[in-house]
């Protein structure tokens, strides 16, 4: 027989953790990280903070089904539960066996965030815990059961106790305890109890059934029907309130055969295949998307080049403005909120700033423009993948009931990064080239994190929607192609590229089996699906990100279309762009001609405007007939070489000048023609000289009034040349992009992780035992005391060391603390140190610490 004692049970949620190690300790504030924020002082402080509602109720709501489920049994278990009994109420008399295997982890769940302390054989909640999900009339439990027999008779006439007692066949007793505990004994037994319902009628037992699974509170008036008076008689339904009565928790499970809830979740359910593809084809048709991306993006944002829409008063874009936005973007408007809040949050599109406030691209358009497309993709993608504002919430309503606008504030939905990466980990999950069922991913999220708002039947939760509109923006963005993950969808994730499949050992997705269940599967001879390589489970780091978004774009780039250099120039003034084309000779297209229709090839229509358009910034007849020449694949129509002269011909006869603005022509008889025409009369136009027109216009609208006219004028200068003026793109000044609202605070890497838990277990060890000291050994709660010269010794010395120290410290207005530092740099009487307990570096004056002490070894 061991000599060796068992340590003693803890006796507070402290004391349990203070016996765990560090790893425990590691995973319990990486999985509650509000609880190092700042870092508690203390391993008692610690488990205050673990208390509290909020965080209680943040740590529940982070809960899957079964691990809820088994938070809720406990929440109605006697207090401390011993494992068995929790198990009782979970796997029921029965003892389902899927329950019982999954128990375990989901009590060691409980465990590790804290809401769960103590033995197998005294499981305790904490009591805010219990407080949240145990019944009460105003919030019934998540189990439908009601109050035990002792919460429920605590206000009942000990004579009435005595009655009830003696009409179930029990022996009267003195005292209403050892009646209140002979009928919960009554309750208990399951042979006793079947024996006292088969005395119950028809009507009853069908009371008992419509209550059994909550809410247990019904109605009863002041003479109840022979049924109900009958099970109030046996105690099986007891008065809570006035015509109020309830169905005691005791005598729900003995109906329930022992289970606290109706349909037990132990397993998450599967998310099934709607679709299987060939890889090829998948990973094909997500490039063609992204590249439809970029063209979108480039198309809203060229469209605002010269000043977009004006910014509302309130912020955001007008109604007005984004359908204008989604007719020209060729898009529904969902569709173009997307692309415009997309672009808003890469930093590409901002507010310009100026008197009358309008949209506008950034300067890091310009810079984003100059990247390889699948850097530019990398970008969007990894903008969205982490970005907290959600497009999908424009047209609903905030909290004060006011519209959400586009570009607008109140977007920000701070689980949205979370939805995405766990949505796009499940699609990775599957065999390559699967789509999944839209609806089982949803069920697995919902059980992965149970709504705690809308119930079936009310509106879709937050986190639904949020997945619906994942898996609609990765298929838009080009990270899936049609619903499956695409290779660069997966490398976003940082998930390594699947292994090929064995070929004499092919995978596929597995089938439905259930009647009726049939899977459209695209056959392709000889075709095997490989494994899919795991994604980390919690999204990555920014610098991981960022190796994995380069990861995505060196996957991507050898989809994406080769620009091209050249056009097909057509005898009906237009040219066809057969593909996307090179950057330059896209732009001087833009110019030269107009688009009249998108899609697999661009057509292009030159017109007498368009082709004045090009002079207009600088560009002379023989500067479009050789670059025409030059990037057509066919000969240069006539009909073009003809409407380009004849356009150059006319522009710039006529001057336009500052009188306030004058006309200048040789031909006197153009001008007796202007002056003639009735259109001109606006322009209020005088004869000068016989060659100059003077006009009470500005020469910007002289010029528009003469081009409406069918003229084609040219701007001179003071010296009489000619001004070339290009049109200048509007772009703000620099701008940030909106950063990501997190959910509470982001959880903590390894480095603070290290810091924290020393921290606490130095100041832990503060408040309990001795410390080390150069004179006298501290008690606990007393500040170190050192001298001064001492003090500055250590704090150099642990400058050298990289070591951490225990410090007393008074601040300005005289209040003592104890603090755990580790020192970075001592100089001009002032310690630089990175501070654990306010996880921050921060500046000490030296005269200010009353003493300096080394961490005991742990």
């Amino acid at each position: 027989m061991s000599t060796e004692e068992k340590p003693a049970a803890p006796r507070s949620l402290a004391e349990a953790l203070r016996a765990r190690d560090d790893a425990s300790l590691s995973a319990l504030l990486r999985s509650r990280p509000d609880l190092i924020t700042p870092v508690p002082t203390d391993l008692t402080q610690l488990a205050t903070r673990a208390g509290t509602r909020a965080s209680v109720l943040r740590a529940l709501e982070r809960l899957d089904r079964f691990a809820l489920q088994t938070a809720e049994a406990l929440a109605v278990a006697p207090d401390p539960a011993s494992y068995d009994s929790l198990l009782g109420l979970l796997a029921g008399d029965a003892r389902d066996r899927a329950v019982t295997a999954a128990l375990p982890r989901a009590v060691a769940t409980l465990r590790e965030q804290a809401l769960v302390w103590g033995d197998d054989d005294r499981l305790r909640l904490v009591r805010t815990a219990r407080e949240l999900l145990a019944p009460s009339p105003q919030h019934p439990s998540p189990t439908g059961l009601g109050p035990s027999v002792q919460e429920a008779t605590s206000g009942m006439s000990p004579g009435r106790m005595q009655e009830i007692v003696t009409t179930a066949g029990l022996p009267s007793t003195h005292d209403s305890v050892s009646a209140v505990a002979a009928l919960t004994e009554l309750f208990t037994d399951r042979k006793r109890m079947a024996g006292l319902l088969a005395g119950a009628s028809e009507a009853s037992r069908e009371v008992l059934s419509r209550l059994m699974w909550g809410p247990p509170y019904g109605q009863v008036t002041a003479e109840p029907a022979a049924h109900l008076r009958w099970l109030l008689d046996h105690g099986l339904l007891l008065p809570t309130a006035p015509g109020t009565v309830v169905l005691p928790r005791e005598v729900a499970l003995h109906l329930r055969e022992g289970r606290a809830h109706r349909t037990p979740e132990p397993l998450p359910p599967a998310v099934e295949p709607a679709a299987v593809h060939a890889a090829r084809m998948v990973d094909a048709t997500a490039a063609g998307q992204a590249y439809t991306a970029l063209a979108t993006v480039e198309e809203l944002l060229k469209d605002w080049d010269e000043g977009g829409p004006a910014v509302l008063r309130a912020g955001g874009l007008s109604v007005r403005d984004l359908k204008r936005t989604a007719v020209a973007l060729d898009v529904p408007e969902p569709v173009a909120v997307f692309w415009v809040e997309l672009a808003y949050a890469a930093g590409l599109l901002a507010s310009d700033g100026e008197a009358d406030e309008r949209y506008a691209a950034t300067p890091a358009y310009d810079d984003w423009l100059e990247r390889p497309a699948a850097e530019r993709w990398g970008h969007l993608a990894e903008t969205w993948l982490t970005v907290t504002r959600t497009p999908g919430v424009v047209g609903g309503r905030d909290a004060k009931d006011r519209a959400l606008s586009a570009l607008g504030p109140g977007l920000d939905r701070s689980a949205a990064p979370e939805v995405r990466h766990r949505v796009l980990t499940l699609l990775a999950g599957l065999p390559v080239g699967t789509a999944p069922s839209a609806e089982s991913v949803l069920a697995r999220l919902r059980w992965e994190r149970p709504p705690r708002g809308p119930r079936p039947g009310d509106e879709e939760d937050l986190r639904s929607r949020l997945a619906r509109w994942t898996l609609s923006e990765a298929e838009l963005l080009g990270i899936t192609g049609r619903g499956a993950l695409s290779a660069q969808g997966r490398a976003l994730l940082g998930a390594p590229a699947p292994a090929p499949a064995d070929p004499a050992q092919p995978t596929h997705p597995a089938q439905p089996t259930g009647p009726g269940d049939k899977l459209p599967v695209h056959h392709h001879h000889h075709h095997h699906h490989p494994t899919p390589a795991d994604p980390p489970a919690e999204p990555l780091s920014a610098a991981e990100q960022t190796t994995a978004t380069a990861a995505a774009a060196r996957l991507l780039a050898p989809l994406l279309p080769e620009p091209l250099d050249h056009v097909l120039l057509q005898a009906d003034l237009t040219a066809v762009a057969p593909g996307p084309l090179r950057r330059p000779l896209a732009a001087m297209l833009g110019v030269l001609a107009d688009v009249e229709s998108k899609g697999g090839a661009t057509v292009y229509r030159f017109t007498p405007a368009s082709v004045r358009r090009a002079l207009d910034v600088g560009r002379t007849a023989a500067d479009l007939h050789s670059f025409l020449a030059a990037h057509s694949r066919t000969p240069v129509p006539q009909p073009l070489t003809y409407l380009i002269d004849d356009v150059a011909r006319k522009h710039g006869h006529l001057r336009i000048g500052a009188a306030s603005a004058y006309v200048r022509c040789d031909d006197d008889a153009l001008l007796n023609e202007i002056l003639a025409d009735k259109r001109a009369a606006t322009l209020r136009l005088r004869r000068l000289a016989p060659t100059v027109l003077a006009a009470q216009a500005d020469p910007g609208t002289l010029l528009e009034g003469l081009r409406a006219m069918g003229y084609a004028p040219a701007a001179e200068s003071a010296e009489g040349d000619v001004l070339i003026t290009r049109p200048d793109a509007h772009r703000t000044p620099p701008r940030t992009a909106p950063e990501p609202v997190p959910d509470g605070p982001p959880p903590p890497d390894s480095t603070l992780l290290t810091a924290a838990i020393r921290a606490i277990r130095a100041g832990d060890l503060a408040a309990t035992t001795p410390r080390k000291s150069a004179d006298t050994p501290l008690t606990g709660g007393e500040l170190p005391r050192t001298g001064p010269a001492e003090t500055l010794a250590t704090m150099q010395a642990a400058v050298l060391t990289g070591e951490s120290l225990w410090i007393g410290y008074v601040n300005a207005e005289g209040s003592a603390s104890q603090r755990v530092i580790a020192p970075i740099r001592v100089e001009g009487g002032f310690v630089t140190a990175y501070d654990h307990t306010a996880d921050e570096v921060r500046t000490y004056p030296l005269h200010r610490v009353t003493g300096v002490a080394e961490l005991a070894d742990d």
